[in-house]
C-alpha cells in the first residue's frame, strides 16, 4: 500500500497546485458562490499566485502527493490577522484536488502544517472558513479546530456577499 507523502513545493509544482485549486474551488464553493465567480478562476492567474509564495516562502507551501502525483496543496505562515502575537500561525489554505477528497489527503497536510507551524514556534493555529462551507468546517472540526464566537464577518467573491468565520486550535 502506498502512503501519502507530503513535501515542500518547488516552482515547478505550482501548475499543478493552481489547477487543484480552482478545480476544488469549483466544486466546494458551487453552493456558496455564483458561478459567474467560480467559472472565471483561471488556472493561469492562480499558478502566478502559487509561483510568487513558493519563490518568497510566504506563504510556506507544501504538497501531498502519491508517486509524484501531486493530490493537494497548503500554505501557512504566521497569522495575517491584526493584533495577534507573533506565537499564532494561520492555515492560509488547505485544499485536495477533488478526485482524492476522504482519501487522507486533507489529514496528511494538516499533520504537516502542523508540524511546520509548531517548528516556526508557533502555539495557535487559526484558518478562516466559509461559514456555510459545512465539508471544510467539519474537518477542521474533527482536527481540533474550534468556531470563534464573535469573529464572523462577511467579504465579497465575484460580486457575491459571503460569510466567513475565523476557527482556532492549540498547538501545545
Amino acid at each position: 500500500m502506498s502512503v501519502i507523502q507530503v513535501r515542500p513545493a518547488t516552482l515547478r509544482d505550482a501548475k499543478a497546485i493552481a489547477e487543484i485549486h480552482v478545480a476544488a474551488s469549483q466544486d466546494a464553493y458551487k453552493a456558496l458562490l455564483p458561478a459567474a465567480a467560480l467559472d472565471a478562476m483561471s488556472v493561469q492567474k492562480r499558478q502566478a499566485f502559487w509561483r510568487e509564495a513558493i519563490d518568497l516562502c510566504e506563504p510556506q507551501v507544501i504538497v501531498a502527493h502519491l508517486d509524484n502525483k501531486i493530490m493537494g496543496f497548503a500554505g501557512f505562515d504566521r497569522s495575517r490577522d491584526k493584533g495577534t502575537p507573533a506565537t499564532t500561525g494561520e492555515v492560509w489554505a488547505l485544499f485536495a484536488d477533488p478526485v482524492h477528497w476522504d482519501k487522507g489527503v486533507g489529514l496528511a497536510l494538516w499533520d504537516a502544517t502542523r508540524d511546520g507551524l509548531q517548528e516556526e514556534g508557533c502555539t495557535k493555529a487559526t484558518l478562516w472558513c466559509y461559514l456555510r462551507n459545512e465539508r471544510a468546517l467539519r474537518f477542521f472540526e474533527l482536527a481540533g479546530f474550534k468556531r470563534e464566537l464573535g469573529s464572523a464577518r462577511t467579504t465579497e467573491v465575484g460580486g457575491s456577499r459571503v460569510e466567513e468565520i475565523r476557527l482556532f486550535r492549540s498547538l501545545v
